[in-house]
């Protein structure tokens, strides 16, 4: 299972498409979860686990995996199954994650397979579902649900994330105008949140959609009635999400006529060389590996009209 990761560049093919690859497996039920493979490092079999003192309820303890110490996060008692003990888990795995510049490892009881999906099956939530709040899509495989974890949420609830923009940058934020809001696309709430937090503080106005073809057909919309210039500054959307990724909207908008002119910035919590690659063959503008708030800001600002 540890080499899936491996051939990277076979992978990042699909990048572009549309399409993604899901890691499936379960927290000690039939229900079936996912998580976007290029968040994974590698799945091993559980570790031996310390203790860590005065550490979140929800992680296990810390793993020596590779050199390197890692937290591992219970996945199913942090988005609300009740507790089990470890030798419970005899099938157990630790998905090794890397995203947000950090690595983590997810304790789940059992790892299923890997499936290539598109994104335009992947959908949004059902709202008012138990755990709604921790999901970021879901999809059907095999005629069988799966519910794609938001595991940026999860790290986040334990591990929070620098929030605020420095006063230095907000100064340079003083001399520009602020009458045009910007677009943000995130199929993560939390995400939605960090990024509107550090555009507000610089004095602008936010428009949010969680996908890229709610985000398209809001374009559409202005565009039509000829308003894109005089209501959009920019447009910062993630790459992986439900039913349009971001690379396939920046491409859409690049096709159009009223909207190939704004500026597009992607954002992943997902860094490496081959989304720099692919952002330039898509025809984004930048590319920030998501989240910190002055590097944000910083390039809004850079991108920002003057007049």
């Amino acid at each position: 299972m540890s080499q899936f990761i491996d051939d990277i560049d076979q992978r990042t093919r699909m990048v572009g498409q549309n399409r993604m690859e899901l890691l499936l497996f379960h927290l000690g039920g039939k229900q079936m979860f996912g998580i976007n493979v290029f968040k994974v490092r590698e799945v091993i079999a559980k570790p031996t686990l310390r203790h860590l003192p005065g550490s979140s309820p929800t992680v296990r303890g810390v793993a020596n995996i590779r050199g390197r110490t890692v937290s591992v996060i219970d996945l199913a008692l942090a988005i609300g199954f009740a507790a089990r003990p470890i030798d419970d888990d005899r099938d157990a795995k630790v998905i090794v994650t890397e995203f947000n510049r950090s690595v983590q490892g997810f304790w789940v009881s059992a790892v299923d397979r890997i499936v290539n999906v598109n994104w335009e099956t992947v959908k949004p939530p059902p709202r008012g579902t138990e755990r709604e709040s921790y999901l970021v899509a879901v999809t059907e495989v095999d005629d069988r649900l799966v519910e794609i974890i938001d595991v940026e949420r999860v790290f986040a609830q334990i591990n929070p994330l620098k929030s605020d923009v420095s006063d230095e940058v907000q100064k340079q934020a003083a001399i520009l105008p602020h009458d045009r809001r910007i677009l943000v696309v995130d199929d993560s709430l939390v995400a939605r949140k960090q990024i509107e937090r550090a555009i507000m503080e610089l004095g602008f106005r936010t428009e949010t959609r969680s996908d890229g073809r709610a985000a398209l057909e809001y374009l559409e919309e202005l565009a039509a009635a000829d308003m894109v210039e005089s209501s959009i500054e920019m447009v910062i959307a993630d790459i992986e999400m439900p039913r349009m990724d971001g690379y396939t909207l920046t491409r859409k908008i690049r096709e159009h006529g009223k909207l190939k002119d704004l500026r597009v910035i992607l954002h992943s919590s997902l860094s490496g060389q081959f989304n720099h690659d692919m952002v330039k063959r898509a025809g984004a503008d930048d590319f920030l590996a998501k989240f910190d708030p002055d590097e944000l800001a910083t390039t809004v600002l850079k991108y920002a009209k003057k007049s």
